[in-house]
């Protein structure tokens, strides 16, 4: 009998249940995936908390890789024994084996494990698109990057190296500053210790940065507009601390005429030929060594109530996963 974590009402980490299931066969479209490793996502959080709203009872996660283990009719592009990732909707990737819709599917190079797989779908795609697709950042340019020792930030890290941009990255504390540092990152701001923006203003003689990455949302959203060159971009792109504030459109003038988005990985990846280039340049870019992808914590899926609770506690570094 397949397992799979299911919530049935939304909370904290100890809503998450490990229960039996009966996953059944695919139907058209649909695959039937045995999992050998998972995804642990801040993302997962929202879903669990009701911050994304989600019918329940659901399962949870949205990151995974494994082998199509029976395809469905008209499924053409994956078939039975095809190593493959995906990230995306439905839930249900905190499982050890699903029936999904094999659209999200993408093939795995054989020079990919399964574990790495997990650990850097999510995180590298959404590095992809954030470095390739959001601004035309040109060699030379810094940016200001938070979260910059998390899943994404190392990824993004070496990436921008290899473009030649330089990053500015805030870390919550000095041994995760030792990473990003690891990790190719120019320039570290504590941000509990030290005044984001005007760190950032010493770094770029006053100018600002041309973009802004944030994850953390409601606690760093000032800093970083404050951090701002004129006509610069502030991209949300995640929520860790609470949801981003209300935007007054005039204090966007005031700060410099600038700009702000809040894109949601789907829409980067909902084209197949954009989303193969984009899972292309990071398998190529993983596979020949360019980009190392480091697993920091390794749990069982059984244990995802203590998973999520190192998650929001702030403990992990770099990426997770769940071993199956």
């Amino acid at each position: 009998m397949a397992r799979a974590v299911r919530f049935h009402e939304t909370g904290a980490p100890e809503v998450m249940r490990w229960e039996a299931v009966d996953v059944g066969e695919p139907g058209p479209g649909e695959v039937r995936i045995r999992h050998e490793a998972v995804g642990l996502n801040f993302a997962d959080t929202y879903f669990r908390t009701g911050l994304y709203p989600a019918p329940l009872p659901a399962g949870m996660g949205v990151e995974a890789a494994g082998v199509v283990e029976a395809v469905g009719a008209g499924v053409e592009h994956v078939q039975e024994g095809d190593r493959v990732t995906y990230t995306g909707s439905p839930l249900g990737a905190y499982s050890t084996e699903r029936v999904m819709p094999a659209a999200p599917l993408i093939a795995l190079p054989d020079e990919i494990g399964f574990d790495t797989a997990a650990a850097m779908t999510m995180r590298g795609l959404t590095a992809s698109y954030l470095l390739r697709r959001i601004h035309p950042l040109r060699q030379g340019d810094t940016v200001l990057l938070h979260a910059a020792a998390g899943g994404v930030g190392l990824i993004f890290l070496q990436w921008a190296k290899l473009l030649g941009i330089k990053v500015i990255g805030t870390v919550s504390t000095e041994a995760k500053a030792e990473v990003a540092r690891a990790h190719g990152c120019d320039h570290v701001v504590l941000y509990k210790q030290e005044d984001v923006a005007a760190r950032v203003r010493e770094i770029t003689d006053g100018a600002g940065v041309p973009v802004v990455f944030d994850s953390i949302g409601a606690a760093t959203f000032q800093s970083s507009l404050d951090s701002l060159a004129r006509r610069g971009l502030l991209v949300c792109f995640g929520t860790a601390s609470g949801p981003v504030p209300s935007i007054d459109a005039m204090q966007l003038a005031i700060k410099g005429s600038v700009f702000v988005t809040r894109p949601a990985l789907a829409d980067y990846i909902a084209d197949p030929a954009e989303r193969a280039e984009l899972a292309g340049e990071l398998f190529g870019h993983v596979a020949d060594g360019r980009i190392r992808i480091g697993i920091n914590q390794r749990y069982a899926l059984e244990d995802a109530v203590q998973a999520h609770r190192d998650l929001e506690a702030g403990r992990s570094i770099g990426s997770s996963v769940f071993s199956l």
